[in-house]
């Protein structure tokens, strides 16, 4: 599966949903988002559209520029030094099993990870 799709996916249920709310969230069918999230090849607007019914915004990260954002997560201390398909890591949350909202820990899910 496509990492940006599998990320779709982590972050959808990070947030609690199942694919049927993204007909409320976004205007796409149950059958349409499970396409798309399985196999799909979603057009930019359509990318756009599912990141606001996540909660999220879509982001290139220029490869000059990983090293810094991967200090900015670790600076928050949330994520460890890990495999990523991502950034190079995985980015596991460190912190114990206490979840935070997303308003608290803004960086949660940022990068598709559960949690």
């Amino acid at each position: 599966m496509n990492p940006l799709l599998q990320q779709l996916k982590k972050r959808r249920l990070a947030l609690g949903l199942n694919q049927s709310d993204m007909l409320l969230r976004i205007g796409v069918s149950r059958q349409q988002y499970q396409r798309l999230e399985s196999k799909g090849n979603p057009r930019l607007d359509t990318l756009e559209l599912i990141a606001k019914g996540l909660k999220s915004k879509l982001m290139l990260i220029p490869e000059d520029k990983l090293s810094a954002v991967r200090a900015v997560l670790e600076q928050e201390g949330e994520y460890s030094d890990k495999e990523s398909p991502v950034l190079g890591k995985s980015l596991e949350p460190t912190k114990d099993n206490t979840k935070q909202s997303l308003i608290d820990n803004p960086w949660q899910g940022l990068l598709g990870e559960e949690g």
